[in-house]
């Protein structure tokens, strides 16, 4: 009873007013005993809906634990400017790549990054005879495969008699293969 008390209680504890972001989101903390030991418990306050994409990843960080101090106004400045930096100059270099292709003549223009347009096979598939019956192509198929099979074994010269065959079983000759002795009848 005196933990639900004490949850009742340090809701009406005063709880301290942190920071806000660029977009009217409010961070509060305050400090909260927990089972015998004090932590700090942080949280948000939506301006608008509950919208967690609109939370800086710096204050991202503050409420998770991974910083210690929350951001201050003048480094969320200095971040914001360093992020439009970097978008300037993104721009910048895929205008001068989508320049350099056109200075060599590609005829491609990029219009999005992901899904590329596949080669174009027809100039490689002119080298090719066209035949009107499969057979010829199956059978050079086949041929091809037969020796390039030649090319890959290599022949397998032993140095050993090969055993003369008994009735009686061996344990460890090349011919053995398990399973298959018979007794003599």
């Amino acid at each position: 009873m005196s933990r639900i008390w004490g949850r009742v209680a340090g809701l009406f504890r005063s709880k301290s007013f942190i920071g806000a972001d660029k977009t009217g989101n409010k961070y509060f903390s305050r400090m909260e005993q927990i089972d015998g030991l004090v932590k700090e418990k942080r949280w948000v306050v939506f301006r608008r809906e509950e919208d967690p994409t609109s939370i800086p990843v710096e204050w991202i960080c503050w409420l998770n634990g991974q910083r210690k101090r929350a951001p201050t106004p003048e480094e969320m400045a200095e971040l914001d400017a360093r992020r439009e930096r970097v978008k300037l100059n993104v721009a910048l270099l895929k205008k001068e790549e989508e320049e350099k292709k056109a200075k060599e003549g590609t005829g491609r223009k990029i219009t999005s990054i992901g899904k590329v347009a596949g080669p174009d096979l027809t100039s490689f598939v002119r080298h090719f005879p066209a035949d009107s019956k499969g057979d010829k192509a199956e059978e050079a198929s086949k041929e091809a495969d037969q020796s390039r099979a030649k090319e890959q074994e290599p022949e397998i010269v032993t140095a050993e008699p090969p055993e003369p065959k008994t009735t009686e079983p061996s344990g460890s000759g090349s011919s053995f293969r398990p399973g298959t002795w018979q007794p003599p009848s």
